[in-house]
């Protein structure tokens, strides 16, 4: 089963828009006859018209997409995420395909882009550890509301995170319960209204990026939980658009990873349409 938030589309829109081309209209109409779909709660027999933040299941996970291998060697799997998935549905599916697979760390449901995953005991050691330590230098790409007036810029700030709400909240001031966060951007174009960053994390906390943009007035497009509605509808939005872009990797001499010191994996999967719209 699969859940996310309408945008305020007719069902059957809501669903192709998630799904994209792992579904087409006949499955949709046989998901609403067999009533494998709900809306807040109540199972639904045809095509409605839904309202902004309705909870949507759909008992239907989607084709099976072949896993996109970016880097594997006998200690780590590097690959693309696609947004729509959560990290842990997802690690479920590296497991069927590489038994021997470690979880290391996550993205956001619809948060695309590479992942890493340990294949030896040794190799899951050194990247929890890399992770765990910011030796690691990770990037995305963010496509964002606002034009920000600096060109680069290391922003500093305080996250508090809301396990109940499933949500995080930043303060510019120190604050109990709050951790201190590291984001930096770098403008790779600008628009009337729109920018793309190329965002680096120097910590790595949940929801970093999002909410951290979002407090500067910078929201990402497709955002529903940090961003404007309103300029989500106006793009056409329906998800974040946010990219883990690259992600380097470093390790000390004595690592039997250090091989792979300096190295960085990259993905374009994801980036696509911002590299067609902008001409980055």
């Amino acid at each position: 089963m699969k859940t996310f938030y309408s945008g305020g589309d007719k069902l059957s829109k809501e669903l192709k828009n998630f799904y994209g081309d792992e579904i087409n209209y006949s499955t949709i109409m046989k998901l609403f006859r067999k009533k494998d779909v709900k809306l807040n709660g109540k199972r639904v027999g045809g095509d409605i018209q839904t309202a902004p933040h309705d909870l949507i299941e759909a008992y239907f996970d989607g084709t099976v997409r072949p896993i996109r291998e970016i880097y594997k060697d006998e200690n780590v799997l590097v690959v693309y995420k696609p947004d729509g998935i959560s990290s842990e549905e997802f690690f479920a599916k590296i497991q069927g395909a590489y038994p021997a697979a470690a979880f290391i760390h996550r993205l956001d449901r619809n948060t695309d882009g590479i992942m890493i995953f340990a294949l030896s005991p040794a190799a899951e050691t050194e990247l929890l550890k890399g992770f765990k330590d910011r030796t690691f230098d990770k990037y995305y790409l963010a496509e964002v509301f606002g034009t920000p007036k600096a060109d680069r810029a290391t922003m500093t700030a305080y996250l508090k995170k809301d396990a109940e709400k499933a949500l995080v909240k930043i303060s510019d001031k120190p604050a109990p319960s709050y951790e201190k966060i590291v984001t930096e951007y770098e403008v790779l174009k600008r628009t009337a209204e729109t920018a793309v960053l190329k965002v680096k994390l120097v910590t790595g906390k949940t929801h970093q990026i999002r909410a951290h943009l979002a407090f500067l007035n910078l929201p990402i497009i497709g955002d529903g939980k940090y961003g404007n509605e309103k300029i989500n509808r106006k793009f056409k939005a329906k998800t974040q658009r946010l990219t883990a872009k690259s992600l380097t990797l470093h390790f000390d001499e004595n690592s039997p990873l250090f091989y792979l010191d300096g190295k960085t994996f990259c993905c374009e999967e994801g980036v696509k349409r911002l590299i067609k719209t902008y001409n980055i």
